[in-house]
């Protein structure tokens, strides 16, 4: 099965407090159980199996979207065994 890396962000940006799109998002990459989670404050990253990635991508996609987010910004790449 093929391994994927998904990189996001959602809009807008709040440099106080992250906003609760960005903490819906969040939440579901990390309860997703996908390998290698990164959270921070401009970015995300996450890798899995391409049925999990493409799963969570799907439920970051309309949960950030209906908790306000008005962009997300994605990046999947398929990775091979061993790279980072």
């Amino acid at each position: 099965m093929e391994r994927l890396r998904v990189e996001f962000t959602t809009e807008p940006f709040d440099l106080d407090e992250a906003p609760a799109h960005a903490v819906v998002a969040r939440e579901v990459i990390q309860s997703a159980g996908l390998d290698a989670v990164d959270v921070g404050p401009f970015g995300n990253t996450a890798e899995g199996g391409a049925d999990a990635v493409l799963t969570a991508v799907d439920a970051l996609l309309r949960q950030s979207l209906a908790a306000g987010a008005t962009r997300v910004s994605l990046q999947v790449n398929v990775i091979g065994e061993g790279e980072k």
